[in-house]
């Protein structure tokens, strides 16, 4: 009997169908680790390493990435409340993750990247983005277009308007209310690193 999911976009259960026969690829966006985890950041990969298994289980191979979120602002507030490095904050708080995850039996993650060991990627991915004018640069910030992409927010049934926030400080800087940042400018004293746009 096939395995049937239920796909957001028709709102129906269909038959799970892989882009490679007998391969499954999952991502789950990972933890932000700036503060210890709760209960929100475990949920996500508790139904995900039951979902892998049952995978396994059924003969796929699966690969499970979730990212390490290890720069942001709210790493970098932590740095200036802390007085530590935000690399010393973001370790600590893996292993927090990490132990937490342990706790729960969740032991099928195959690949766990950080977000500071990837940065020529993602400078390179938004350079490519901004080619295809799907992104543009705004006063050393790199922001997504969401009215570039007519299917934006189908997944979810929302449309852009629906989805935007109140902008924060990068609300001025923006062609569409629903656009985010990609690539965000570093002020004095922040980590950052070189790209066509600035340091960020």
């Amino acid at each position: 009997m096939p395995i049937r999911v239920y796909n957001t976009l028709t709102q129906e259960k269909e038959v799970f169908e892989t882009v490679k026969p007998g391969r499954v690829g999952i991502y789950l966006c990972g933890p932000t680790v700036y503060k210890e985890s709760h209960i929100g950041h475990m949920v996500g990969p508790v139904i995900f390493d039951t979902i892998k298994r049952y995978l396994n289980y059924n003969g796929y191979i699966v690969t499970w990435v979730v990212n390490i979120t290890d720069v942001d602002d709210k790493l970098i507030q932590q740095q200036h409340e802390r007085g530590i490095p935000m690399a010393q904050i973001a370790d600590e708080m893996v292993i927090d993750y990490l132990n937490n995850l342990a706790g729960l039996g969740v032991d099928q993650i195959d690949v766990m990247p950080k977000a500071t060991e990837h940065m020529q990627g993602i400078i390179d991915f938004n350079k490519k983005l901004i080619e295809k004018g799907f992104a543009y640069v705004s006063d050393g910030d790199v922001l997504f277009d969401v009215a570039k992409d007519p299917n934006y927010g189908k997944l979810n049934n929302r449309s852009a308007d629906e989805q935007q926030g109140e902008g924060g400080g990068h609300a001025g800087k923006k062609r569409n209310p629903g656009d985010f940042a990609l690539w965000k400018s570093a002020k004095p004293g922040e980590p950052a690193w070189d790209s066509p746009w600035g340091k960020g």
